[in-house]
């Protein structure tokens, strides 16, 4: 079902849901929705302006994760992943399979082309980024999550990392990483997280 027209309220535009709610399609064809708009539950979710903490632990992030990704893989940074029909959240960043990238104007992957999903928790988004998010990732099959926040009075960052459970669909956690994330899946990953690390870029 597609959309229905943009409504007019108090000289803002917004849009109209249709009778049935939305899909996944319509974030694709709604006119003039702001960036990096989400759909959870058939919900447009819209994200408020990032921090430097957000942005910044991205760029850390995807600069580490690029440095030994192996040849079959990418390192993508928030592009939507389509869920089911209703669901189609962006991660900060995502693992995909190389063959999912077929085209420079791609604008989502599905959720078996990914190996691992990233989200680094802001104010506005923690419920989704904590809860939401990791169940609906784990629901559909995706087999490694990282959480990443910031914690202390410095602010420093810290990674929880979880691997799916394939049996119960859910995610359990195997480790928690302050200055330096090491692991060995999906694929051998150094990263320097620390305080330092993050304040040169």
């Amino acid at each position: 079902m597609t959309a229905e027209p943009i409504a007019e309220s108090s000289g803002c535009r917004w849009p109209v849901p249709p009778q049935d709610g939305y899909t996944v399609d319509d974030l694709f064809t709604l006119p003039d929705l702001p960036p990096h708009t989400e759909m959870i539950d058939g919900s447009l979710v819209f994200v408020s302006p990032q921090r430097d903490f957000h942005s910044t632990m991205i760029d850390l992030l995807v600069t580490g994760l690029r440095s030994s990704v192996p040849a079959d893989l990418k390192v993508r940074r928030e592009m939507t992943v389509v869920l089911d029909r209703r669901n189609g959240p962006e991660p900060d960043v995502s693992i995909v399979r190389a063959e999912a990238v077929t085209s420079t104007e791609q604008t989502r992957y599905q959720a078996a082309d990914l190996l691992l999903a990233v989200e680094v928790v802001s104010p506005d988004s923690e419920s989704r980024d904590r809860d939401t998010k990791p169940h609906k990732y784990a629901a559909a099959g995706i087999p490694h999550f990282w959480l990443v926040e910031m914690t202390g009075a410095d602010q420093h960052p810290v990674v929880r990392v979880y691997e799916l459970d394939p049996l119960t669909k859910t995610y359990a956690l195997t480790g928690i990483h302050h200055d330096r994330l090491k692991v060995g899946v999906p694929y051998g990953i150094d990263v320097d997280i620390s305080l330092d690390a993050l304040r040169t870029l």
